[in-house]
């Protein structure tokens, strides 16, 4: 499966995704609201079970440990990994790349 590349422009819509969805990526899912808010990106960010990703999703967010299944999920999406569940240098990045308008460019 190849990756998936979003121009900034066209991402309008995040998508954390975890497996039970509830839980640690819950606190993920709000402080990722309040990267891109601070940042000041219209960009709607919400949380889901990786079952039910929404076909909408530009971006889906998940544990590296999710990601091949996210893949497969949703391969519309560019979807980005994370390692920690609190101050991941992999959500400040996507943020810092929508907020200078560079792609966005999934595993």
């Amino acid at each position: 499966m190849s990756s998936v590349v979003k121009a900034a422009s066209d991402v309008k819509w995040i998508v954390l995704a975890c497996e039970a969805g509830m839980g640690s990526s819950l606190m993920v899912t709000n402080a990722l609201k309040k990267m891109v808010k601070k940042a000041k990106l219209d960009i709607k960010v919400s949380h889901s079970p990786v079952h039910d990703i929404p076909d909408s999703a530009d971006v889906v967010v998940t544990h590296q440990g999710l990601a091949t299944r996210v893949k497969q999920v949703a391969p519309h999406a560019a979807v980005v990994p994370f390692r920690t569940f609190l101050k991941d240098p992999a959500l400040t990045q996507l943020v810092k790349n929508l907020a200078s308008g560079q792609d966005v460019e999934g595993v």
